[in-house]
């Protein structure tokens, strides 16, 4: 308990130096250092929190205590006992949590989202399901406040899309979507199938943190930016000005071309934002690698194969296979009602971290 509380007062005591520094009027000057100390304030907030109750908790068990030594009025020892009683309970409930969060998070959790869907086996149906995935991601993520940002999309034939990429912003995002890398199958007869039957097809879904500019250190030299004009359907120019912009990174060879919108500006921004985290992609792909490979509800990106979850329509059933979890709310789960079952990976990955934490002690 004691070297709980050690850990505690140090990590208080760093807060309150954050705090100190962050108001500094030369810490303005180095914005990199400045968006840091924000950020590790921010983080140490919960802890600093959760140590306040615990050590209210813990004055409140040695009053308790003290009051069973001391006090002869028995009304007055069986209202300590029952306290105690409760207070042990939350002690160590608490001291469960501090655990939790003392394991070092994902640093990229707290971050906006880049989102891709891709029809995978099935042809036109997997369209169509790559489709009501990104209007199941959209009502949730309407749900949670965050706002969507396509950056490009190419539809079926027969409605859906063959692919969509879409940014996320907001609160934690990538700390919450990251759980919905991995294959997508649906079960189910096909608009386009005239005999009934059930047939599979697949989706793949890689959800990335989003790379801002201080992760990536992007020099202006090593782009190519190449302008053209924007083509619709058949191939004809749908404006007449050179509003799509392609970049290539010229040390990776990785190409991004967007014209979704208007302005060159526009594009050009977003094109650089996909740049960024291209490249931040290669190196947390090493990072991704080496915790999937310890926990189940984690799929690295570069894993296209691994199945996490099946829809089957005829039974109206949702299956998680990394928990093994199913539910039968199909039609709530693709309006978007997906939160009990994020909620019920973090609490598999939360038992799995905090297992390793003990082993490692």
């Amino acid at each position: 308990m004691d070297s709980l509380l050690d850990k505690l007062d140090v990590i208080h005591q760093r807060w309150l130096e954050i705090g100190e520094q962050i108001v500094q009027p030369d810490i303005m000057n180095d914005m990199k250092r400045y968006v840091k100390l924000n950020k590790d304030y921010k983080d140490l907030q919960p802890v600093v929190e959760a140590y306040k109750q615990y050590k209210n908790i813990l004055g409140n068990i040695d009053n308790a205590k003290e009051v069973l030594a001391n006090e002869k009025d028995e009304e007055f020892r069986n209202m300590a006992k029952e306290e105690l009683s409760q207070l042990t309970i939350d002690c160590e409930e608490m001291e469960n949590k501090i655990r939790l969060l003392l394991i070092p998070s994902d640093p990229q959790d707290s971050k906006n989202a880049v989102v891709e869907i891709r029809a995978g086996t099935g042809g036109d149906e997997a369209s169509i399901f790559a489709g009501d995935l990104y209007r199941m991601y959209t009502h949730y993520c309407e749900a949670k406040g965050w706002k969507i940002d396509v950056v490009s999309a190419t539809e079926g034939t027969m409605g859906g899309f063959k692919e969509i990429v879409f940014n996320v912003m907001g609160e934690g995002v990538y700390g919450l979507l990251k759980y919905e890398s991995g294959v997508h199958r649906v079960q189910r007869v096909p608009q386009t199938e005239t005999q009934g039957r059930v047939h599979t097809s697949a989706a793949s879904v890689v959800v990335l943190p989003e790379a801002d500019e201080f992760d990536v250190d992007l020099k202006q030299s090593d782009i190519r930016k190449d302008t053209y004009c924007a083509s619709g359907p058949g191939g004809q120019c749908v404006n007449t000005t050179y509003s799509a912009v392609r970049l290539t990174h010229i040390p990776t060879g990785i190409v991004v071309a967007i014209q979704d919108e208007k302005s060159q500006i526009k594009n050009l921004e977003k094109a650089m934002k996909v740049l960024r985290t291209r490249i931040f992609e290669r190196e947390y792909q090493k990072y991704l690698d080496e915790i999937s490979s310890k926990r189940k509800t984690m799929v690295s990106t570069g894993d296209r194969s691994a199945k996490i979850r099946t829809y089957n329509y005829p039974q109206n059933r949702v299956t998680d296979h990394r928990i093994n979890l199913t539910m039968y709310n199909l039609t709530g789960f693709m309006d978007g009602d997906i939160q009990d079952t994020i909620e019920a990976l973090q609490v598999a990955e939360n038992a799995e971290r905090l297992k390793a934490a003990v082993e490692a002690q």
